[in-house]
This record gives C-alpha cells, sequence and structure tokens, in this order.
C-alpha cells in the first residue's frame, strides 16, 4: 500500500486546535478593532510607540496590539483574554509545529526500547522544516535512515474510522529502493541476512509482564544496533520479499510478535512522517499506576 490509497493527512489534533483558537483571538480582537473601538477613542489615552507600520503589524501578529504602550483594560473581557492568551497560544503552537512536540507509547509494540506508558520527545526538525497541521515540507534537511525510531501519521489504508488522524511510533528497518523480507524471526535486507546477537530472557514489568520469557535479542542493523523481542515460538508476522517503493519507509516495531506494521499494513509515505524520537521524558503506566523515574532519558 503505497500514499495514493491513505487517507488524507489532515486530522483534529492538538496543532489543529491550537491554531483555531489562535484564529479565533484574532477575529475577536479585529472585529473590536472594526466595530467597537470607536465607542472607546477616548478612553485609552495613553500614547503608543511610535514604529513603522511593518513593525506594527508584525507585532500584532505576535501580540495582537500594535504597540507595548497600547492599553487595553477598557475593552471586553473576551478581547483582554484574547490578547493576553494569544502570545502563549503562538508559542506553544511554534513549538510543538517546528520543535519539540510530546507523544504518549500506548502499546508493547516497540518493547523493549519503549514500553507502554513512556512520554516522549519527538524532534520536528532533524529530517526538515514543515508547516504545522498540514505536514507540507518547506525545508529539508536529511533522510531517515535504518533504525531511527519515527512517528508518522497512520496512513489507513484500510479507511477505518477507529484510525482516521491516529499517530504511530515504529522503527525504520528499510529505506526507498531496498528488497527485504522477513521469515521465522529472519530480516533480510537487499539479499543480505541481518545477524543478532543473544541477551537473554526478557523480563517484563507492568503492562509488558506477559512479554516475560520472550527471546532478548540484538538486532544488528546497518547504521545502529537496538534491541528487540522475538516470540519464544517464532510466532511473528513474515513478510513475502518486496521492494520499497520511492518516497515511502517499511517500518517494523522491535516486538516483532505484537507489532502492527508494515509487514501487515504496507509503507508509511515519507509525507506522513511527524518527527524522529528522541528520548523518553516521563513515564507512567495508566494501567497500573506506576512511575519510572529510571526511564527517563534517550534511548538506542
Amino acid at each position: 500500500m503505497t500514499i495514493e490509497k491513505a487517507v488524507p493527512f489532515f486530522a483534529w489534533d492538538v496543532l489543529t486546535w491550537l491554531f483555531l483558537a489562535m484564529v479565533l483571538a484574532i477575529i475577536i480582537v479585529l472585529f473590536d478593532l472594526v466595530f467597537l473601538s470607536k465607542n472607546r477613542a477616548n478612553s485609552d489615552t495613553q500614547p503608543t510607540e511610535k514604529k513603522s507600520a511593518l513593525a506594527r503589524f508584525f507585532y500584532f501578529v505576535c501580540f495582537l496590539k500594535f504597540s507595548k504602550s497600547e492599553t487595553y483594560n477598557h475593552r471586553p473581557i473576551m478581547v483582554r483574554w484574547s490578547i493576553e492568551l494569544f502570545p502563549v497560544l503562538l508559542l506553544v503552537l511554534v513549538f510543538r509545529g517546528f520543535v519539540f512536540e510530546p507523544f504518549r507509547v500506548p502499546s508493547n509494540s516497540m518493547m523493549p526500547t519503549l514500553l507502554t506508558g513512556d512520554f516522549i520527545l519527538v524532534n520536528k526538525f532533524d529530517y526538515g522544516l514543515r508547516l504545522p497541521i498540514l505536514n507540507y515540507k518547506i525545508l529539508e534537511f536529511s533522510k531517515p535512515e535504518r533504525g531511527d525510531i519515527i512517528v508518522f501519521r497512520y496512513p489507513n489504508y484500510e479507511k477505518s474510522s477507529a484510525y482516521t488522524g491516529v499517530d504511530f511510533i515504529k522503527r525504520v528497518v528499510a529505506l526507498p529502493g531496498d528488497t527485504l523480507a522477513y521469515s521465522k524471526d529472519q530480516l533480510l535486507i537487499n539479499g543480505e541476512a541481518i545477524n543478532y546477537e543473544k541477551i537473554g530472557s526478557y523480563q517484563g514489568v507492568d503492562s509488558g509482564k506477559s512479554m516475560s520469557g520472550y527471546r532478548h535479542v540484538k538486532e544488528l542493523i546497518e547504521g545502529g544496533e537496538h534491541d528487540i523481542l522475538l516470540h519464544p515460538l517464532g510466532h511473528s508476522p513474515k513478510l513475502s520479499q518486496t521492494t520499497v517503493p520511492e518516497g515511502h519507509y517499511f517500518v517494523m516495531g522491535d516486538n516483532r510478535a505484537h507489532s502492527s506494521d508494515s509487514r501487515i499494513w504496507g509503507f508509511v509515505p515519507e509525507d506522513y512522517i511527524l518527527g524522529k524520537a528522541v528520548g523518553v521524558w516521563m513515564h507512567w503506566d495508566w494501567n497500573y499506576n506506576t512511575m519510572q523515574f529510571s526511564r527517563i532519558g534517550g534511548f538506542d
């Protein structure tokens, strides 16, 4: 499955609601300026700073005021709230849209690297600058590499309403043009078998207790190495030989027997990638109400 069969990228997520809140604030202030300000012409007597028209415009875009000295104490409460909250909304939108965005890991599919209840930070600029909400790339810095953990908008090829606008997190194992296959827990890329190093028997905790006894191994993939979990009896989804099309990536979960990934539903379009996961900033397993401070930090 490729991007032609994917659902549209747009979804009603946090960034979308932030943007709508900003638009509403702008509309409220503009309505006040156009229709109500004449009635208060003599109320705001404090002198304004002398600035060029361009400077006043950019100041208004950032703060919904034309200068620092402009008063708004006599304006309606909705106008005051809009002016006061707008810079905060703008800052949060810029930070989440262009710098880092937090995400929560909801399942065991990325164990042992990521656990259910991990809260991760996603670098939004490592691969390039994209416009928030539409995810349209305006500047490219680099491309995803094998071994990268990425967050992406699920392409939802099956058009399931339950997965509309849902974000997934998986590991990139194959790049555009690569040929790969997966059988009996052996990954082959471009005709070469990937090597594994045995670590031992995995001991899960909290929501991952059911993974206790799984085979804990290290996968020595090009670009780095990472830990994965394999079913003791080798029960993992298989994949016949396939080639990754241009503009797409093949992803898999580190918990190979319990991951809905490219083996099942297809390739990830590059245009649907949100960013690169860079570390855990908090862990709270809501199923067991447990917090693990040792989880905080980066990961391989």
